[in-house]
């Protein structure tokens, strides 16, 4: 068996949008945007299962739990990407290339700057865990196919102690992001546009489903209408010469 660590007092020491299973399971795994089963998948034996929609305090969420917990070893990303975030494409991003001045060298996200993880911070996720990229899989069968994979090649815990980071939802922080924020304000007008278009994105894609929906209802209805039109106009036509005789 591996062997295993003791995790940050606490653990996970930052709140979010996950579900927690096996602290000593090797997987993490992120859903990115979409919205999964996280307690099947932690009962498929992740560590911790959630969302990502930001590609810069999200992020910094998932690098403080992940290097909290050294027996974390594989980041697992799955589901659908964000759109104008693109928070997936940023968190391995960061893992192959790092940050400078704050901002994740290569990201293609509106707003890729962070403000509370450190070099070490990064080069210590760099070092913990291996990126598993199955993003737009929402295949709960196939997740835990994976989470099954990734276990049985577990390396055992990272050869380090827990760091401990403490994060901020202020985004009027001192780190590089704040600066960046502050000198440019249409940064943050930039990102709140991008949460509305991708507001408006999920209510016409709802909308279109719910159309759909009403349209195939409808359709089915004519269709067994006619159906139950042509059947009976086969009885008449059997019974007619018997009414004639």
């Amino acid at each position: 068996m591996a062997d295993k660590k003791s995790p940050a007092s606490g653990w996970p020491i930052v709140q979010g949008d996950y579900h927690t299973g096996d602290a000593n399971s090797p997987v993490a795994v992120i859903t990115m945007g979409s919205h999964l089963d996280e307690t099947a998948i932690c009962a498929a034996g992740a560590a911790l299962a959630g969302s990502c929609k930001t590609e810069n305090l999200g992020i910094e969420k998932i690098v403080a739990n992940i290097i909290s917990n050294p027996n974390i070893r594989f980041v697992l990303l799955c589901g659908t990407e964000v759109k104008g975030h693109l928070s997936g494409q940023s968190i391995d991003a960061m893992h192959k290339n790092g940050v400078e001045g704050g901002k994740i060298v290569g990201s293609g996200g509106a707003i890729p700057f962070l403000e509370n993880l450190t070099a070490e911070h990064i080069k210590r996720f760099q070092e913990q865990v291996e990126i598993v990229n199955i993003m737009e899989s929402e295949d709960i069968g196939q997740i835990s196919a994976k989470i099954n994979e990734l276990k049985a090649k577990d390396p055992g815990a990272f050869d380090a102690d827990p760091i401990v980071i403490q994060i901020s939802d202020d985004a009027g922080g001192s780190g590089a992001g704040a600066t960046v924020a502050s000198a440019n304000p249409q940064f943050l007008e930039i990102e709140k546009r991008l949460d509305a278009i991708e507001k408006k994105i999920e209510f016409t894609d709802a909308e279109i489903a719910m159309r759909v929906g009403r349209k195939i209802g409808r359709d089915i209805g004519i269709l067994y209408g006619l159906v139950a039109g042509c059947i009976a106009f086969m009885v008449i036509l059997m019974l007619l010469p018997q009414l004639l005789m």
